[in-house]
This record gives C-alpha cells, sequence and structure tokens, in this order.
C-alpha cells in the first residue's frame, strides 16, 4: 500500500496546524491572566468550528474534483494548484513578517473582546478570533490538497484516504507541539522550527507549480472525439489542442528508467515536490523561477527586510 500523498499534507498541516495552535495558546494564556478563564470554551468551540468547516470545505472540493472527467478535470485541479500557490505563498511572507508581533496582534483582539459588557458577546468575539484563525490555516490546506488530488483507482484500503491521514496526524501532532508549550512548560525553539518547514513549504508549493502545467496542459489536450456515425470514440494521433499557443514545450528530461515517478523512491519526490520523471522546457523555467523568486523573498522577510525594495524606494 502506498501511504506517500500523506508525506506533503502531513506537513503543511503540521506547519499550519501549529501556527493556528499558538493563537489559540495565545488566547487562553490571556483569558487565564485576565481571570476570564469561563470563556476558554468559547475559544474550544471556535477551534471545532473552525475544523468542521475546514473538514467540510475538503470533503466538497474532493468530491467536486473526483465527479469530473477528462479537460474539466484537469482544468479544476490546474486552477485549485494555481489557488494554492499564491495561497499558501502569500501566508508563509505574510506570517514569517507578523510573527515578531503575533502575539501582542492577538492579545490586543482579545482585549478588544472582552471589552464588551457582554459576556455572551466577550464569548463571541473569542470564538470569532479562533474559529477564523484555524479556518485561515484550515483552507490553506483544502486548497492544497484540491490541487494535487489525484484519484487512483489502484489504491484500495486505508491507502486511499492517505491525504486524510496525513491532515489527521498534523493535526495531533500540532496539538501535541501547542499543549508542550502551553501546558508543560516546554522549550521550543518555534522561530526555528517555522523556519525549517517554511523552507520545505516553498519546496513543496514550487513543486506545485510543474503540477498546475501540467494539468492545464492535459486540460489544453484532446486526444479523442466522439463519432456520432459509430457512436463510439475515436483516438487522436497526434493529439489536438484547443488552444494553440499554449505548450509545455520539448521534453528536456527523461529519468523514468532508473527513477520512475510511479515507484518508491519516486513517488516519495512527486508526491512531496512535484516530482515528474518527464520535465518540459516551460515547467523547468517555472519551476526555477519560482523557487528563487519566492525562496528570495522568504529569506529576506526572515532578515526583516522590505520584500520589494524598489517599491519603497519609489514611494
Amino acid at each position: 500500500m502506498d501511504f506517500s500523498a500523506a508525506l506533503p499534507t502531513f506537513l503543511i498541516v503540521l506547519r499550519e496546524g501549529t501556527e493556528a495552535t499558538l493563537v489559540v495558546g495565545i488566547v487562553l494564556a490571556y483569558l487565564s491572566k485576565a481571570n476570564q478563564s469561563f470563556l476558554n470554551r468559547w475559544a474550544y468551540l471556535g477551534a471545532i468550528a473552525g475544523l468542521f468547516i475546514s473538514s467540510v470545505m475538503g470533503v466538497i472540493a474532493q468530491k467536486l474534483i473526483g465527479g469530473f472527467s477528462g479537460t474539466v478535470y484537469y482544468l479544476c485541479k490546474g486552477v485549485f494548484s494555481l489557488a494554492a500557490i499564491v495561497m499558501l505563498s502569500w501566508m508563509l511572507l505574510w506570517m514569517t513578517q507578523q510573527a515578531k508581533t503575533l502575539r501582542h496582534q492577538v492579545q490586543l483582539q482579545c482585549e478588544q473582546a472582552l471589552g464588551s459588557d457582554a459576556a455572551q458577546q466577550a464569548g463571541w468575539g473569542i470564538f470569532t478570533l479562533i474559529c477564523v484563525a484555524v479556518l485561515r490555516e484550515g483552507a490553506e490546506t483544502v486548497l492544497f490538497i484540491a490541487g494535487t488530488f489525484n484519484p487512483d483507482q489502484a489504491q484500495t484500503g486505508i491507502a486511499q484516504y492517505a491525504p486524510a491521514l496525513g491532515c489527521v496526524f498534523g493535526i495531533l501532532v500540532a496539538i501535541a507541539v501547542g499543549l508542550a508549550m502551553f501546558k508543560f512548560g516546554v522549550k521550543l525553539n518555534i522561530r526555528v522550527f517555522f523556519q525549517v518547514l517554511g523552507i520545505i513549504l516553498i519546496l513543496i508549493v514550487s513543486g506545485l507549480v510543474i503540477t498546475s502545467l501540467a494539468a492545464f496542459d492535459l486540460a489544453n489536450t484532446v486526444d479523442k472525439v466522439f463519432n456520432t456515425a459509430t457512436q463510439s470514440y475515436e483516438f487522436l494521433d497526434p493529439p489536438q489542442k484547443i488552444v494553440s499557443w499554449f505548450s509545455l514545450g520539448r521534453q528536456v528530461t527523461d529519468t523514468s528508467a532508473f527513477l520512475p515517478a510511479d515507484k518508491f523512491p519516486g513517488i516519495i519526490f512527486a508526491t512531496l515536490f512535484g516530482y515528474s520523471d518527464k520535465l518540459y522546457s516551460l515547467q523547468i523555467v517555472g519551476y526555477c523561477v519560482f523557487l528563487s523568486t519566492m525562496g528570495t523573498l522568504y529569506f529576506r522577510s526572515l532578515a526583516g527586510k522590505h520584500l520589494f525594495p524598489f517599491l519603497k524606494t519609489q514611494r
């Protein structure tokens, strides 16, 4: 059985889940300090609601994509992959820049929520704060899973739920990290933890560039037409392009002989980093441009530098 599909979702959920867990921990610590621990249940309910809504979104997205075939399926997969690239990249840079002030921002929102005289209204404020934080991280995960979803008829039994299992274990480990820090006072270098996961996330998202381009190319390819006379499909040789100007270019690499993407260890690299044993020029260029650009922005963000210095100069 192949459980490799669980790896990328585990790492994504671990990082995003730990961010959400930190927010929950900061809120609970603030409520305890303010002698408002009776509002803790609103924080827990907010976390549960965020997880539930995220799960529903994930099921809907998977059913939606899985219900399509051919051009529509690949087009949806490409769109979801592109959306995941944009959202995960933006949130990674945004959270890196906001990391130093995260505690202050969350405490300020808690203070605003507790400013209400009515306990129930304050509770709803805490609920909304936690629910939005969890839902935001959950939405990113849903987009990633939808963009990489590939219904494999060969998978049976528990292996077909590998992405979901990756999510569950990612959530459990994220909760364990939160409990270790806030409940048991374990000193973790959370800064290094996020930096390492951030680098891995960049590599995973860079792989989505290859996946999305391949999906758009397949959506743009017609390899068979329906013959009304014979009431059957006839395969086209060579296949035709719906949009003539879009092409992946010429094939540059072919590593299928010694590292096939559908067998171990190639399948691990394929599910985790978007590895393909046949790469085309547009995929290689897109991957290199995205990885170099995103890597530069990420390390500038870690150093506390302005992401786009030329825009700062113009202002």
